[in-house]
Protein backbone atom coordinates (compact mmCIF):
# COMPACT_ATOMS: atom_id res chain seq x y z
CA UNK A 1 0.00 0.00 0.00
CA UNK A 2 1.06 3.48 -0.59
CA UNK A 3 2.09 6.13 1.91
CA UNK A 4 0.98 9.64 2.10
CA UNK A 5 4.83 10.17 1.32
CA UNK A 6 4.76 7.98 -1.51
CA UNK A 7 1.88 10.26 -2.87
CA UNK A 8 3.95 13.47 -2.41
CA UNK A 9 6.43 11.68 -4.33
CA UNK A 10 4.53 10.86 -7.04
CA UNK A 11 2.74 14.15 -7.47
CA UNK A 12 5.99 15.62 -7.42
CA UNK A 13 7.34 13.59 -9.91
CA UNK A 14 4.26 13.74 -12.14
CA UNK A 15 4.43 17.87 -11.62
CA UNK A 16 8.16 17.79 -12.80
CA UNK A 17 7.80 15.59 -15.90
CA UNK A 18 4.45 16.60 -16.76
CA UNK A 19 6.07 17.93 -20.46
CA UNK A 20 7.30 14.30 -20.87
CA UNK A 21 3.99 13.21 -20.69
CA UNK A 22 2.14 15.72 -22.94
CA UNK A 23 4.90 15.65 -25.39
CA UNK A 24 3.78 11.98 -25.80
CA UNK A 25 -0.02 12.26 -26.04
CA UNK A 26 -0.04 15.20 -28.66
CA UNK A 27 2.26 12.66 -30.28
CA UNK A 28 -0.20 9.81 -30.26
CA UNK A 29 -3.22 12.30 -30.08
CA UNK A 30 -4.76 15.14 -32.46
CA UNK A 31 -8.22 15.31 -30.51
CA UNK A 32 -7.60 17.36 -27.61
CA UNK A 33 -10.50 15.01 -25.59
CA UNK A 34 -8.27 12.08 -26.65
CA UNK A 35 -5.44 13.78 -25.30
CA UNK A 36 -6.84 14.16 -21.80
CA UNK A 37 -7.49 10.87 -21.72
CA UNK A 38 -4.38 9.06 -22.77
CA UNK A 39 -2.50 11.59 -20.03
CA UNK A 40 -4.98 10.32 -17.54
CA UNK A 41 -4.74 6.44 -18.48
CA UNK A 42 -0.62 7.38 -18.87
CA UNK A 43 -0.98 8.88 -14.94
CA UNK A 44 -2.96 6.22 -13.90
CA UNK A 45 -0.38 3.32 -14.98
CA UNK A 46 2.68 4.97 -13.77
CA UNK A 47 0.83 5.01 -10.36
CA UNK A 48 -0.13 1.56 -10.78
CA UNK A 49 3.70 0.99 -11.44
CA UNK A 50 5.03 3.32 -9.14
CA UNK A 51 5.75 1.21 -6.39
CA UNK A 52 7.74 -1.59 -8.72
CA UNK A 53 10.03 1.53 -10.16
CA UNK A 54 13.98 0.30 -10.12
CA UNK A 55 16.14 2.97 -9.01
CA UNK A 56 18.98 1.49 -11.26
CA UNK A 57 17.13 3.63 -14.26
CA UNK A 58 16.98 7.00 -14.55
CA UNK A 59 13.21 8.10 -13.97
CA UNK A 60 12.75 9.79 -17.52
CA UNK A 61 13.46 6.17 -19.03
CA UNK A 62 10.69 4.49 -16.97
CA UNK A 63 8.37 7.13 -17.63
CA UNK A 64 8.55 7.11 -21.30
CA UNK A 65 8.45 3.85 -21.65
CA UNK A 66 5.41 3.44 -19.71
CA UNK A 67 4.23 6.66 -21.21
CA UNK A 68 4.82 5.01 -24.92
CA UNK A 69 3.57 1.91 -24.15
CA UNK A 70 0.28 3.15 -22.66
CA UNK A 71 0.05 5.19 -26.11
CA UNK A 72 0.53 2.75 -28.16
CA UNK A 73 -2.31 0.53 -26.89
CA UNK A 74 -4.36 3.92 -26.55
CA UNK A 75 -3.71 4.63 -30.07
CA UNK A 76 -4.42 1.02 -31.65
CA UNK A 77 -7.19 0.97 -29.74
CA UNK A 78 -9.01 4.30 -30.73
CA UNK A 79 -7.50 3.49 -34.77
CA UNK A 80 -9.39 0.66 -34.87
CA UNK A 81 -12.29 2.43 -33.25
CA UNK A 82 -12.71 5.21 -35.73
CA UNK A 83 -11.26 3.27 -39.24
CA UNK A 84 -14.59 1.64 -38.61
CA UNK A 85 -16.85 4.44 -39.21
CA UNK A 86 -15.15 7.50 -39.97
CA UNK A 87 -15.41 9.75 -43.09
CA UNK A 88 -12.29 11.13 -44.77
CA UNK A 89 -11.82 14.47 -43.63
CA UNK A 90 -10.23 17.87 -44.69
CA UNK A 91 -7.68 17.46 -41.75
CA UNK A 92 -6.62 14.17 -42.78
CA UNK A 93 -5.59 15.20 -46.12
CA UNK A 94 -2.11 17.55 -46.70
CA UNK A 95 -3.64 20.64 -48.91
CA UNK A 96 -0.31 21.74 -50.51
CA UNK A 97 -1.41 25.26 -51.61
CA UNK A 98 0.27 26.48 -49.07
CA UNK A 99 2.24 30.19 -49.34
CA UNK A 100 6.10 30.04 -49.97
CA UNK A 101 6.74 32.03 -46.94
CA UNK A 102 5.71 29.18 -44.66
CA UNK A 103 7.97 26.78 -46.28
CA UNK A 104 9.75 25.49 -43.31
CA UNK A 105 6.15 25.16 -41.17
CA UNK A 106 4.93 23.73 -43.89
CA UNK A 107 8.06 21.30 -43.74
CA UNK A 108 7.43 20.32 -39.87
CA UNK A 109 3.87 20.04 -40.94
CA UNK A 110 4.67 16.94 -43.75
CA UNK A 111 7.27 15.35 -40.87
CA UNK A 112 4.85 15.48 -37.98
CA UNK A 113 2.22 13.81 -40.84
CA UNK A 114 5.24 11.35 -42.20
CA UNK A 115 5.79 10.25 -38.32
CA UNK A 116 2.14 9.84 -37.70
CA UNK A 117 2.06 7.48 -40.45
CA UNK A 118 4.84 5.51 -39.13
CA UNK A 119 4.24 2.11 -37.22
CA UNK A 120 4.15 2.43 -33.50
CA UNK A 121 7.87 1.43 -32.65
CA UNK A 122 9.18 3.77 -35.27
CA UNK A 123 7.20 6.45 -34.03
CA UNK A 124 8.16 6.09 -30.67
CA UNK A 125 11.82 6.13 -32.08
CA UNK A 126 11.62 8.69 -33.59
CA UNK A 127 9.90 10.53 -30.68
CA UNK A 128 12.58 9.61 -28.68
CA UNK A 129 15.14 10.61 -31.53
CA UNK A 130 13.73 14.10 -32.21
CA UNK A 131 14.13 14.59 -28.23
CA UNK A 132 17.71 13.94 -28.77
CA UNK A 133 17.87 11.13 -26.47
CA UNK A 134 20.96 8.84 -26.84
CA UNK A 135 20.46 5.45 -28.45
CA UNK A 136 21.47 3.57 -24.96
CA UNK A 137 18.24 5.89 -23.61
CA UNK A 138 16.25 4.56 -26.31
CA UNK A 139 17.02 0.88 -26.46
CA UNK A 140 16.33 0.99 -22.87
CA UNK A 141 12.85 2.99 -23.35
CA UNK A 142 12.02 0.86 -26.02
CA UNK A 143 13.79 -2.73 -24.89
CA UNK A 144 15.72 -3.13 -27.96
CA UNK A 145 19.34 -3.40 -28.41
CA UNK A 146 21.30 -0.01 -29.04
CA UNK A 147 22.62 -1.45 -32.43
CA UNK A 148 18.94 -1.78 -33.52
CA UNK A 149 17.96 1.95 -32.39
CA UNK A 150 20.82 2.84 -35.05
CA UNK A 151 19.83 0.41 -37.82
CA UNK A 152 16.31 1.63 -37.65
CA UNK A 153 16.45 5.49 -37.25
CA UNK A 154 18.91 5.22 -40.08
CA UNK A 155 15.71 3.56 -42.45
CA UNK A 156 13.21 5.51 -41.02
CA UNK A 157 15.62 8.54 -42.02
CA UNK A 158 16.35 6.98 -45.39
CA UNK A 159 12.13 6.57 -45.79
CA UNK A 160 11.28 10.11 -44.91
CA UNK A 161 13.51 11.63 -47.24
CA UNK A 162 12.40 9.73 -49.75
CA UNK A 163 8.76 10.85 -49.08
CA UNK A 164 9.58 14.57 -49.16
CA UNK A 165 11.69 14.35 -52.24
CA UNK A 166 8.98 12.60 -53.65
CA UNK A 167 6.98 15.37 -52.27
CA UNK A 168 9.17 17.51 -53.93
CA UNK A 169 9.30 16.05 -57.78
Amino acid sequence: MYSPTDKEKFISLLEGNKALLYKVANSYCRNAEDRKDLVQEIILQLWRSFEKYDDQYKLSTWMYRIALNVAISFYRKQRIRREADAPITESMVFIADEPAGEELESNLNLLRQFIDELKELDKALMILYLEESSYKEIAEILGITETNVASKINRIKEKLKQKFKNINQ
